[in-house]
C-alpha cells in the first residue's frame, strides 16, 4: 500500500521513520499504551483486510498467459483453460498436503508446488516471475515529496505501520511463549529493540519492515528448530536470493500465486481469533477490514478506533448514566495505572 500511494523511491524514508517510531516505543515503553487504545481485534481486522488485497493481486497470476498465446478475440481459449485447471489442481495439491503435513513437516506443501512448478514449466509454457535486478547500494533515506500534506500523511502512515508492528509483535510473543518446548519467557523489549535496528539497517539499504513472527516461530517449531540459530539459517537462504535473483525466475507465476493466495486467505482465517471476544468485536473486526479494504490502512483504522471510541462512551454514558467527564477521567487513570505497574 506504501509502495503504491508513495512511489518506491519514498519507501526507504516511510521505513526509516517508522523504524524511528518503533525506537521510541521501545525507549519509553509506550507499547503498553498502544495495546490499551487499539483492541486487538481491529488489528485482526486490518490484517485480514490485507490478506484480501493479498489474495486479490495475485489472483490474476492464476489465469495469466504469456503474450504469444493469449488471443485477442476471446478470454477464455484453450491456452487460458489450461492455465486455470493447472492452478486449481496446484492449489488444490497445496491445500491437501498443508492439512496432512502441518503439524509434522509444514514446509513440505511449499517445496512441492515450487518443484513442481519448476519441472512443469520445462514443459509448458506457462508466464514465469520476473525479478527486476538493481544494485544493491547504501543511500541515505531521503523524502522527495512535492507538497507538505504528502508529507503529514507519511507521519501517519508510518505511525500506523509502527503501530501495528508493535502490537503484532507483543501479541506473537505472548503466543511463542506458549509454543516453546523449553518454555521460555519471551521479552517484547528485546523484540522491539531487534526490530527497530533491524528496519532503520533496511531504510539505507531500500528495504522494507520485518519483524518476529508467529508463523515463521510456529513453522521453525514444527520443523524441530529449537533455537534462533534457525533465524540465521533462513537469513542465509535469503541474502542468497538478494545477491542471485535470477534464480527465482525458474519460479512460474501461478506457483507464486498459490503461495501469496493461501497467505491471504490464511491472514483472513485470523478473524476467528476474534470469536471469543464476543459479537462486538466480531462486528467492528469486520467492520475495520471492510474501511481499510475500501478507503486505506491509515483512515480506516482511524475510522474504526473513533467509532469504538464513540460505542464505548455512549454505552458507559447511557448504561451507568455518567457524565462525559468522569468518562475521560477514568480512561486516563487507567492509562497511569498501567504505567505504574510497568
Amino acid at each position: 500500500m506504501g509502495v503504491a500511494t508513495f512511489g518506491m523511491e519514498n519507501m526507504a524514508f516511510v521505513i526509516f521513520l517508522t523504524a524511528v517510531m518503533q525506537a521510541m516505543t521501545w525507549k519509553f515503553d509506550w507499547q503498553r499504551y498502544i495495546l490499551l487504545a487499539v483492541p486487538t481485534y481491529l488489528v485482526e481486522g486490518l490484517l485480514a483486510s490485507i490478506g484480501l488485497k493479498i489474495a486479490m493481486k495475485f489472483l490474476g497470476f492464476t489465469y495469466e498467459l504469456p503474450a504469444e498465446l493469449a488471443a485477442a478475440d476471446t478470454f477464455f481459449n484453450g491456452a487460458r483453460i489450461q492455465m486455470v485447471l493447472i492452478s486449481v489442481a496446484g492449489f488444490g495439491l497445496f491445500v491437501y498436503l498443508f492439512a496432512k503435513f502441518r503439524y509434522v513437516q509444514p514446509a513440505v506443501p511449499y517445496f512441492v508446488i515450487i518443484a513442481a512448478g519448476v519441472i512443469l514449466a520445462q514443459f509448458v509454457h506457462v508466464p514465469m516471475l520476473h525479478v527486476e535486478d538493481v544494485p544493491l547500494s547504501l543511500a541515505l533515506p531521503l523524502p522527495h515529496f512535492d507538497s507538505a500534506l504528502t508529507l503529514i500523511y507519511v507521519f501517519g502512515f508510518a505511525a500506523m505501520l509502527a503501530i501495528i508492528d508493535v502490537i503484532e509483535q507483543v501479541m506473537s510473543n505472548a503466543a511463542i511463549q506458549k509454543i516453546d518446548p523449553l518454555k521460555r519467557t519471551c521479552n517484547s523489549n528485546n523484540s522491539l529493540l531487534a526490530i527497530w535496528i533491524a528496519n532503520i539497517g533496511s531504510s539505507f539499504f531500500g528495504g522494507m519492515t520485518n519483524l518476529d513472527g508467529l508463523a515463521k516461530s510456529t513453522t521453525n517449531r514444527l520443523a524441530g528448530a529449537y533455537t534462533k540459530f534457525s533465524v540465521l539459517v533462513i537469513g542465509c537462504v535469503v541474502t542468497f536470493f538478494v545477491l542471485n535473483p535470477q534464480y527465482l525466475e525458474l519460479l512460474p507465476k501461478f506457483a507464486v500465486a498459490i503461495v501469496m493466495m493461501f497467505t491471504g486467505w490464511k491472514m483472513i482465517a485470523g478473524l476467528m481469533h476474534v470469536t471469543h471476544h464476543g459479537p462486538y468485536a466480531m462486528v467492528l473486526a469486520f467492520l475495520t477490514g471492510a474501511l481499510v479494504y475500501k478507503v486505506g490502512i491509515f483512515e480506516g483504522l482511524l475510522v474504526a478506533m473513533a467509532v469504538h471510541g464513540v460505542v464505548h462512551y455512549l454505552v458507559d454514558s447511557q448504561t451507568n448514566k455518567r457524565p462525559a467527564k468522569a468518562i475521560v477521567g477514568d480512561y486516563f487513570a487507567n492509562l497511569r495505572r498501567i504505567s505504574r505497574e510497568y
